[in-house]
């Protein structure tokens, strides 16, 4: 990989070939899904217009995916009749966030929808914003969702109108790769550093959660499935007891949450003859803070690599020995530069796919904003959910993900899964058990917390 600063030019043009970090995900066909639910007025034409302005802001959200490029794959403008565009419509709510869940966006199409139920009679609407995971992660999701509002929120005060095509798409800037943006590094150091990997994978190897649904065969074949999320949410109460329990543990909440998930995947390996079991954690880092300028999250591209670590864990294994241990080996990743290192050999994971095999997928957006509405709107709920287009029943286990946010304070871990894989029931349970075991880690802050707080009270 050759050096590469921030201050370059972006490509530009009609189109822009994907770097091979970024077609890593065409075939995973991931998707970043945010919702809010809405109460009180919303005005459908400044909405949609704050939606057009934002697309034509950023020229990945009104492209597609083609073939073509080094990588197999390019980046090539939507027609102006084809781009995105606001889609309203009335019903349920619930039926509706499950409806956009599971709608896919296909290659060949466009790479983000925008939507607006209304329910038929009353104020409650529900607001979802589906972005592919090409051209975004979860930080840049989060802002391109907070910047549509306030697009809208300045339209409704009279700050302007929409922005719309100019018609120049030919001159175009496009954002850069992040793999671009990379320090430099010789080609043999990172064959070097894939080759420890591999040799690490095989050496221990992880345990998988197995699914619940029974395996499809051909004379029973998979039911149909849905992608349905389990969600936790903690009180702001709670929230704070965790925090503070991880700050007297000398950890990251993120240690805690990981140590949560882990240790509930260890409950349903079954048979305990030998209980120590390998597990693997799968933690994404978040590239942006750790670039040279740092790349704002405003910039919708992908800019996340990937942390794994095995683990022995035992139903007797301590949860705060654990999570010190999950915490420490991630920070000294960090602080090694591996997810540098780890970016880098993305191209290899289709040839090596355990280099990314995990027992469970710990996300964590950290502590972040909602939108900021008018005052006659408010969001009662906020959610961030991945989702992705297939499934594999056949396989019979496979890794279990979280996804965690803190939307305005708020603790909440989202569980995705398909219905053909791990049933409803069998993932609150996880849920549960994930919420239990944070609630534990918290208990011994709560005298604590509640001294601080009749303190302050006095």
């Amino acid at each position: 990989m050759t050096d590469s600063s921030n201050g370059s030019r972006s490509p530009s043009g009609s189109e822009r070939a994907l770097c091979p970090a970024e077609a890593l995900y065409v075939s995973q066909r991931s998707r970043a899904v945010l919702s809010c639910v809405l109460r009180g007025n919303i005005d459908t034409e400044a909405l949609s217009a704050a939606f057009d302005t934002i697309t034509t802001a950023h020229p990945t959200l009104r492209s597609r995916i083609t073939p073509g490029g080094p990588s197999g794959y390019v980046l090539r403008l939507l027609a102006e009749a084809e781009r995105p565009r606001l889609l309203t419509r009335t019903g349920d709510l619930t039926d509706a966030y499950a409806a956009e869940l599971n709608a896919p966006l296909p290659v060949g199409g466009p790479l983000t929808r925008a939507v607006l139920v209304s329910e038929p009679k009353g104020d409650d609407h529900l607001f979802v914003l589906v972005v592919d995971h090409t051209i975004t992660d979860g930080h840049s999701s989060i802002t391109l969702h907070n910047s549509l509002w306030d697009a809208y929120r300045n339209l409704l005060s009279g700050g302007g109108p929409s922005a719309n095509s100019t018609g120049e798409d030919e001159d175009v800037a496009w954002p850069r790769p992040v793999s671009e943006l990379l320090p430099y590094a010789e080609e043999a150091d990172t064959a070097e550093y894939l080759e420890q990997r591999i040799e690490q994978t095989a050496a221990h190897q992880v345990s998988l959660v197995p699914y619940d649904v029974p395996r499809p065969t051909a004379e029973q074949p998979a039911p149909q499935g849905l992608i349905e999320a389990q969600r936790l949410t903690l009180s702001l109460e709670e929230t704070a007891r965790i925090r503070h329990a991880a700050r007297r543990a000398g950890i990251s909440v993120h240690g805690l949450v990981s140590a949560a998930v882990v240790r509930a995947a260890r409950l349903r390996l079954a048979g305990d003859a030998t209980p120590l079991r390998t597990l693997g954690c799968l933690s994404p880092v978040d590239l942006r803070s750790r670039l040279t300028p740092p790349l704002p999250a405003s910039v919708m591209v992908a800019a996340v690599a990937t942390h794994l670590q095995t683990v022995e864990v035992s139903p007797d294994t301590d949860p705060l020995t654990l999570a010190r241990t999950l915490h420490t080996r991630l920070k000294d990743a960090i602080h090694n530069g591996d997810h540098v290192k780890e970016l880098r050999i993305t191209p290899a994971i289709p040839r090596h796919p355990t280099l990314q095999l995990s027992t469970v997928i710990v996300t964590n957006m950290g502590v972040v904003p909602g939108p900021r509405l008018p005052d006659d709107l408010r969001a009662t709920d906020v959610r961030l959910v991945p989702a992705r287009e297939n499934y594999f029943p056949q396989a019979g286990r496979s890794p279990v993900m979280a996804c965690v946010v803190s939307f305005e304070g708020r603790l909440a871990v989202e569980f995705p899964h398909f219905t053909s894989c791990f049933s409803a029931s069998f993932m609150g349970a996880f849920r549960q058990d994930v919420r239990e075991g944070l609630l534990a880690f918290a208990a011994g802050a709560e005298p604590v917390a509640a001294a601080a707080a009749a303190a302050t009270a006095s």
